[in-house]
């Protein structure tokens, strides 16, 4: 079966177009026909193609919300479970796939696991076809699935990623949450903030330029950043984005990268925070990796880009090195100083009992938990210091403008 995008009319002659599952155009209209929908034209969407681009030459079409399309962390979590449930019941892999194409409404996915379909019914393993949509399937996701099949352990391993991956979600919901306040708070007070400089200061300004005396100190501070605004916003408004851009292409360059990775980690308040995240990070991922079969080298490879700061992937690439050559995982963390000590020493245990996966989920949840509870304070106090600062920008400003007027009243009585 494939997936067909359709364009056409439904019984009250609304235009309509989605995606349809069916063994050909044929069997794909006359589906839609059964659906009370009459398609005007049906085409096969094909894995890998040009996507939104249809035509050629001057009668190119181009579909932008193709590219606007994305497989995001819960659908791979949701993915995750609904394949486990159904390996889980003994469907074969195929028939499972194709309950999957299905069910799943993202179009994106759709295409993929249909494609995915195809070759395992070729004789393709499920690791070895997942491996071909690196933006849909990382490393993480494939190897354990890999794991899985080579140990024959496929449903528990997708057990194990659903967890990991709902984890991993949740997580980033919190932190995303934690910060989207604050900073939404942020920019509606710089708004009125800006307003005040371009619409009303200037105002205040003529009518104090025909008092005709010198301003207190305060006042012509903000007459002159007011002057510079109202003068200047094209300038500000074009150069906004550049100073943006440059700044963030200079974050991609290796020292503009090793920059703002250290940066992150010696941040007040934020900095430990940063490096919890990323321990437990680490923790976790390692710990579902090797619970899995994954072998520890291939394991510390995939974790090393998961962590997302360069200064802890060197501590982990060096404890690879060290395991390369039959030494223990934790001497190396532990020499990098990136890692707290209870995290080392729990790790030194686990080496000794044997029980590293079991330690390493351990320190993962006793690490999120500790997020949870810094995101949940960090919140409660965020917002009161923001309207503690944005009132104190108020009243420099109403200060600035109330001193002249008192002047002026003194000076007519």
């Amino acid at each position: 079966m494939a997936v067909f995008e359709y364009v056409g009319f439904d019984a009250a002659g609304k235009a309509v177009k989605g995606v349809v599952d069916a063994d050909s155009a044929r069997t794909a209209r006359s589906r839609l026909r059964k659906l009370g929908l009459f398609p005007t034209d049906v085409t096969e969407q094909k894995a890998g193609s040009s996507g939104g681009v249809k035509g050629k030459g001057l009668s190119m079409e181009i579909d932008f919300s193709k590219y606007l399309q994305r497989v995001g962390p819960q659908d791979i979590a949701t993915l995750a479970t609904q394949m486990s449930t159904l390996v889980g019941a003994g469907i074969p892999m195929v028939e499972a796939l194709t309950a999957l194409v299905e069910q799943t409404e993202n179009p994106k996915l759709k295409g993929v696991l249909t494609d995915v379909r195809e070759k395992v019914n070729e004789g393709a393993t499920l690791a070895r076809a997942m491996r071909a949509h690196p933006s849909v399937f990382d490393d993480l996701f494939v190897n354990m699935i890999d794991a899985g099949e080579q140990s024959g352990a496929l449903e528990m391993v997708l057990q194990r990623l659903a967890a990991y991956t709902e984890a991993s979600v949740a997580l980033r919901g919190k932190l995303v949450a934690a910060v989207t306040y604050p900073i939404l708070m942020m920019l509606v007070s710089s708004g009125l903030v800006l307003g005040l400089f371009t619409f009303v200061i200037p105002r205040i300004k003529r009518i104090f330029d025909s008092y005709g005396k010198a301003l207190p100190l305060l006042t012509q501070l903000l007459f002159g950043v007011s002057n510079f605004v109202t003068g200047n916003w094209v300038l500000l408004l074009i150069a906004t984005p550049i100073v943006i851009w440059g700044v963030r292409r200079w974050l991609r360059t290796p020292r503009g990268r090793a920059w703002w990775h250290r940066t992150q980690l010696k941040l007040p308040v934020f900095g430990p925070l940063n490096r919890t995240v990323a321990v437990s990070r680490f923790c976790r991922t390692l710990g579902t990796l090797l619970v899995s079969g994954v072998p520890i080298l291939t394991a510390l490879a995939i974790v090393k880009s998961v962590v997302g700061n360069d200064l802890i992937a060197a501590a982990i690439e060096g404890a690879g090195k060290n395991i390369a050559e039959g030494q223990s995982i934790a001497v190396p963390l532990k020499q990098s100083g990136e890692f707290p000590p209870i995290v080392t020493h729990m790790i030194t245990i686990g080496e000794k009992t044997g029980e590293l996966e079991s330690m390493l989920t351990k320190v993962a949840d006793a690490y999120d938990a500790e997020v949870e509870n810094t995101v949940n304070s960090l919140t409660s106090l965020l917002t009161p210091i923001l309207t503690v600062f944005m009132g104190l920008v108020v009243a420099v400003i109403a200060l600035g403008i109330l001193l002249p007027m008192l002047q002026m009243t003194s000076a007519i009585r």
